[in-house]
């Protein structure tokens, strides 16, 4: 990896291995990349390393370099694959997880980090870390959702407006979001929104994919 690459903007697909059903992760991700989904969160908290480093691998192989790829929480997960040689592009970690100034010391200078954010307090940390540490900032739940069980109260489009206004770096919205949220949120100052259900448990991804996107450029 030759310096570290930005998120363009738009759709960005976060990955859940049951709600992909039939179609699996690898299936669902490649078409939704070639439908129009810029960046793809790889995303199993469930499965053991081994396995989660496998489905790392492959989606980074289906994706091709035409997405940019971000291993959820697992940093040790995003080193191995990365040193492989999986076109794997960074880390996304929650407030639990590895702290954001460890994480910049594990990955390097090269990796994305994106961090998750839905407090004042939370912004208020980010502000207080060296320039370059966190790359963006996750922000959410917009409204309730069944993918994330104990998600803190819900923003609204407000609430994600009034929070993103107290920091400089990018934010990606998530959480419940529908193609109807697309322009609402790209208007409260998103530089991109995060799905999870909306592609992965869709009865057609492409389709869906399609309609998501369009709404975000309309």
């Amino acid at each position: 990896m030759t310096g570290r690459p930005t998120f363009a903007g738009g759709v960005y697909l976060v990955t859940d291995t049951e709600l992909c059903g039939k179609f699996g992760v690898v299936e669902t991700v490649r078409v939704a990349v070639a439908a129009g989904v810029k960046l793809v969160q790889i995303r199993d908290k469930m499965a053991s390393d081994s396995d989660f480093y496998d489905l790392v691998v492959s989606t980074a192989n289906a994706v091709g370099g035409r997405a940019l790829v971000l291993v959820n929480d697992r940093v040790e997960v995003f080193l191995a694959a990365r040193s492989y040689g999986a076109a794997v592009h960074g880390v996304h970690i929650g407030q639990n997880d590895m702290a954001p100034l460890e994480a910049r010391r594990t990955v390097g200078p090269d990796a994305l980090i994106g961090l998750t954010a839905n407090t004042p307090a939370h912004f208020a940390d980010v502000h207080g870390l060296p320039e370059g540490t966190v790359d963006y900032l996750g922000v959410g739940v917009i409204h309730p959702t069944a993918t994330k069980p104990d998600h803190p109260r819900p923003l609204g489009v407000d609430g994600f407006r009034d929070l993103t206004e107290l920091s400089s770096l990018p934010c990606i919205a998530i959480g419940g979001i529908s193609a109807t949220d697309m322009p609402l949120l790209r208007d409260a100052g998103a530089v991109g929104a995060a799905v999870v259900s909306a592609i992965c448990g869709a009865p057609d991804p492409r389709t869906s994919t399609e309609t998501l996107v369009a709404a975000w450029d309309q």
